[in-house]
């Protein structure tokens, strides 16, 4: 009965409600939208990258080394020789051992020079591997891979031919015109900087930057197999190397070993412990945003508890009536209290109906936009506990009204 007289007092003041549940929906959206978000993208963040035990580089910070060789922000203060590189790979104790070329781009985009083990060894996510949604991997000299936003964002497609530029700006006016690639690969759609990253050979990167005739003369359709015993194709630097060991209880002792590199100066960090150390130093701005959401429900909190408020003067007659029919004074604070809680419940029903349906319709573009692989199921255990957190906050600030009229109602008693 208690909900059936709050569903129709409710409806008798339909038009302050309806604006009522439309600046809670607002404020739910924004609350659980803004916790939402920041869950996904911890979570996106903290799988960038997965199986890669070491990333070594020039000796740096932590965070720079990790900006740059994962995320394609910034620039290495040095590079590494590659015959520093080739000792280490080849050390018993490693598995296998990524080699990154840095420095060119295109339209914007990072340029990344590898080597075909690349799309082996390279994992994201929950040990996610590269896949190809179409074509394949580099297997000449002149083959570009291109990211998912790369290929969508500037519409290439398979056998497409494109010049690289030097440097990182998103213009330039130094092209390797002279040897244009060629489009062998796009990989499927990861979530991660690499979908906004072109991947070309290590030689390839030799090829186009050397400033003897031999570049010229190559040919497209030059096989890597025919070019990796070729000197002058071998790179004298990298930018950074990624490693996976034979066995992980060597992790820390292969790090001091590889800080301590006596013949050059170079650092070696856990991919992990980086990435958890880069949230934490965005802790301010994500404690902020979830401040401003939490700011703007209450603000709607108490525009409901100040409309249930004013109702009460408006409401003399019904609770003169409740109280001729024998209806004690508590009665009058539980139905306000109910009617507190269905305006919260309907706003919760149409705030989460809306943000999924908003995630579902721009979740590419996000993706796009932004590299946020957001989910738009919100059937999660936090969104549970967000949802049950605005209930009892709208219980409690509705307690005021509910007091209201709890003690007008012992007025008319006595």
């Amino acid at each position: 009965m208690l909900f059936k007289l709050a569903l129709l007092s409710l409806k008798d003041r339909k038009n302050s409600v309806l604006l009522s549940v439309l600046a809670m929906t607002v404020s739910i959206v924004v609350l659980i939208g803004i916790e939402h978000i920041r869950q996904q993208t911890k979570a996106n963040f903290a799988n960038t990258i997965s199986g890669v035990d070491l990333i070594v580089g020039a000796r740096t910070s932590s965070m720079n080394l990790l900006l740059y060789s994962v995320f394609r922000i910034g620039n290495p203060t040095n590079n590494i020789r590659w015959d520093t590189y080739q000792a280490i790979a080849n050390s018993k104790q490693v598995k296998w051992a990524i080699p990154i070329s840095l420095g060119d781009s295109h339209k914007g985009f990072r340029v990344m020079g590898t080597t075909p083990e690349y799309f082996d060894f390279f994992s994201y996510g929950q040990k996610h591997g590269l896949t190809f949604k179409a074509g394949a991997r580099f297997n000449h000299v002149f083959d570009v891979v291109l990211g998912a936003d790369v290929a969508n964002k500037l519409g290439y497609r398979l056998g497409d031919k494109i010049t690289l530029a030097h440097g990182i700006g998103a213009t330039s006016f130094s092209h390797h015109s002279a040897n244009p690639f060629t489009v062998s690969g796009i990989l499927a759609r990861t979530g991660t900087p690499v979908d906004q990253t072109l991947h070309v050979s290590l030689q390839s990167i030799e090829a186009i930057h050397s400033s003897g005739p031999q570049t010229v003369q190559l040919s497209e359709a030059l096989s890597l197999k025919d070019v990796q015993d070729d000197p002058s194709l071998q790179p004298k630097t990298i930018t950074a190397f990624m490693v996976g060991l034979q066995s992980k209880m060597a992790i820390f002792q292969f790090q001091r070993r590889v800080n301590e590199y006596a013949s050059e100066p170079i650092v070696a960090i856990l991919p992990g412990v980086a990435l958890s150390e880069l949230w934490q130093m965005m802790g301010m701005l994500e404690n902020t945003l979830l401040l401003i959401s939490v700011l703007v429900f209450i603000a709607a909190s108490f525009g409901v508890s100040a409309m249930l408020l004013t109702s009460i003067r408006e409401r003399r007659h019904e609770i003169n009536l409740l109280r001729m029919i024998g209806a004690p004074a508590y009665f009058l604070f539980l139905l306000i209290q109910v009617e507190a809680l269905l305006i919260t419940l309907l706003s919760c029903g149409l705030g989460l109906s809306l943000l999924s349906t908003c995630l579902w319709l721009f979740g590419d573009e996000l993706v796009s936009q932004f590299g946020l692989n957001i989910a738009a199921n919100l059937l999660t255990l936090n969104t549970l506990y967000v949802t049950m957190a605005t209930m009892i906050a709208s219980v409690l600030i509705a307690i005021i009204p509910s007091l209201t009229g709890y003690r007008h109602a012992k007025q008319l008693n006595n």
